[in-house]
Parts: C-alpha cells; structure tokens; sequence
C-alpha cells in the first residue's frame, strides 16, 4: 500500500480540520456543567398546617411522706428487751412497737404497791379509833384532847395513803413509758432500735412513721410555670423503674420563689402504693393547656444571632428569612409559637446553605422520596 507523505496536500487540509473538530468537542465538554451550575437548587419543603399541642409543666423530685414522726423514748434510759414492729409495717395508734427493760423499774414498783397497802391498812385503823372516840365523847370517857389527837392521826394516816398512791402512779407511769408506742395510725418508714441496744433520752429516733401511710411528691417548678398550675389539677408521677405512671394531684404549691434557682416548690397528693418508696426520685407531669400550633422538623428551624429563624419559599419561588418562636419541642419536631401561621412553605432540611433571596426548585413528594434515600442525612436541599 502505497504511504502518505506528511508534506502531501491531502494531510495539509486534514489538519486544519482535525483542529476544528477538536475546539467544538472541548467546548461542548465545557458548556455542560455551566449549563448545569445555572439551574437553581433543589429543595424539599413542608406546609405544617397547625397541630394540637398539649402544654404541659414538668418538674422533678423525691417521694416523701406526706407528714412524718420521730418515735423516741420519753422516760428514763433503758435497753431494748424486744422490737415488734419492721419497716414497711403498718400499724395502730397505741400498737407497741418496743420494749425497754423493767428489771430495775419492777421491784420499784412492787414496794411502792406494798407501800401503799400498808397505808390504806394504817389508815382504816386510825380511822376506826377515831370513830370509837366519837362515840363515847358524850360519856366523857376521853377527854377532849384526846379525841382530836385520834382525829389527827386517822387524817395524817389518809394522807400517807394518798402519798403512797401518788407514788405508785408515777413508777407505774414510768414503767408505761418503757413500751414505745404509735401515736397515731401510719406506716413505719425507718427503724434503728435494735434488741439490747441502749435508748437514751434525745437520743436518735428509734422509729419514724408515715400518718396514715399517706404518700407525696416534692418537687422544684421553674418560675415562669408556677402561674399555669393550681392546686387540685391532676398530675402523674414517674418513678424510675416504673413504667406506668401514679396519678395524682397537685395538694400544694409554694409561696415563695428561691431568689438564687428561680425555682419554686409543688407538693403532689399520691395514693399508697409498695412501690413508692420515700426518698426514691420522680418526675412530675400537670397538663395545663391544649393550643394549636404548627410543629416543624427540627431540621427546618435555624439559629444565629439574630435568633431562631426558618426559610420560606414565597410565590416566585425564592427564599426569604422568617423569625420565629419556639415553644418547646416533643418527640414529632419543633412547636412554633408564633412567626408562621403553618400555610407557608417552608425549607426542611439544608436550609443552612441557601441564602436569602435566593432561587430554588421545589422538589415533588416523589423527587423528595428519591433524594432522601439516595443521599446521606444533611445532604439534600
């Protein structure tokens, strides 16, 4: 075959073409992703409507009894002889609970009883002397001294017995108070008397009771809640390791505001229950309120300096800034409480990257559906 010289005229106007060829090749390449980079962004957006937002104030604190009793002794020192009574027991006003020792405190007992007998017995004879000298006064067979002498001795015999008396009463008094009893009806929440162990006068309660076994919560309320909430609303009560709740209601809020938490102090009515146990911690919840309020993405919602803010699509499909304020937030996004009325359409997600005024495409439900499978979370407009 025969071969073409480079020099030859055909190459020559081969070149010039190939040259052409090449340029609108590499400028077509360039045009594409210009083409490209002039299409808007495309965004994915939601038109909340409103929702119904239960307001509720939440709070934390302890389980106590609702009025508690120190149980200790209130006579002499002694030993513990017995415990009859556990924690957790419910028990009587007057039940004993424990015993001290009367080993000393008896045979005190005993001789002031045989005190006493011997009194009344002296003084039934005097008095029966006494009464034999009134009888023969109008004989003159004793003189007249000699029957007030017998009048005295019968009334100075009386008065020992009333003394004897008085001090039986007191040991035996005494003795009573060895038994601790309750003084009223409860549950007993702590008990530190053991057998043997020493019970001494303002010393360390030996028991304390529960009145009637009644149960509340004790809690802090932030300030700016305190005026929602009113005495009688229903409440629940989450105690941890529980899963249902308690119901009760709110018996009780404080009066004064704690100057360095800004906190203030809610008591909650509780039914008795095993599983509420004083000193276990709790969470409180009093519903206050039903309002309607649109709810966002936490996605959607943006802040700076200026504040929180969302992104609107107007008509002409650019985005403008809209402030907003939050009211809280629950598990479905963030409740806005003013700022959108929930008709608007508003950025979901990435909002971060477009700029006020700027141009976007607004996604079909079904485009929105493919990009967000197709791309990782954050990244679709």
């Amino acid at each position: 075959m025969p071969t073409r010289s480079p020099n030859s005229p055909a190459a020559c106007l081969a070149r010039p073409l190939l040259l052409m060829l090449a340029v609108a090749a590499l400028g077509a390449c360039s045009a594409k992703p210009e083409q490209q980079a002039t299409l808007p962004p495309l965004v994915s957006v939601i038109s909340p409507g409103l929702s119904d937002v239960t307001n509720v104030v939440t709070f934390t604190g302890t389980i106590n009894a609702r009025d508690e009793m120190p149980i200790t002794i209130e006579g002499d020192s002694g030993r513990i002889s017995a415990v009859l009574v556990d924690i957790g027991d419910r028990v009587k006003k007057g039940q004993v609970l424990a015993r001290l020792s009367t080993s000393v405190i008896d045979p005190q007992v005993n001789s002031l009883r045989a005190s006493l007998e011997e009194a009344r017995t002296s003084a039934e004879l005097a008095a029966a002397e006494y009464r034999r000298a009134e009888a023969v006064a109008a004989s003159g067979a004793l003189s007249k001294e000699e029957i007030e002498s017998r009048r005295g001795a019968a009334a100075n015999a009386e008065a020992r017995v009333k003394v004897a008396a008085a001090q039986l009463a007191e040991v035996q008094a005494r003795r009573g108070r060895t038994e601790i009893r309750a003084p009223m009806d409860g549950m007993v929440l702590t008990r530190t008397a053991e057998v043997g162990q020493t019970a001494t006068v303002g010393g360390d309660p030996l028991f304390r009771l529960s009145r009637g076994g009644e149960i509340e919560m004790r809690g802090r309320v932030a300030e700016q809640d305190l005026a929602a909430l009113e005495v009688g609303q229903p409440a629940k009560v989450y105690v941890t390791g529980v899963a249902e709740p308690f119901i009760g209601k709110v018996r009780l809020l404080g009066a004064v505001i704690d100057p360095d938490t800004r906190l203030g102090s809610i008591r909650i009515e509780l039914p008795s229950h095993r599983q509420l146990r004083p000193g276990a911690f709790a969470r409180g919840e009093v519903v206050v309120g039903l309002e309607r309020h649109p709810v966002l993405p936490q996605t959607a919602v943006l802040s700076d300096a200026k504040g929180n803010y969302v992104l609107r699509v107007d008509s002409d499909n650019s985005v403008s800034r809209q402030a907003v304020k939050v009211a809280g937030t629950r598990n479905t996004g963030v409740i806005i409480e003013s700022g959108v009325n929930g008709n608007e359409r508003i950025v979901a997600t990435a909002g971060a990257f477009l700029q006020p005024g700027e141009k976007v495409r607004v996604a079909e439900p079904a485009q929105t559906a493919v990009a967000e499978r197709a791309a990782p979370s954050g990244e679709a407009r």
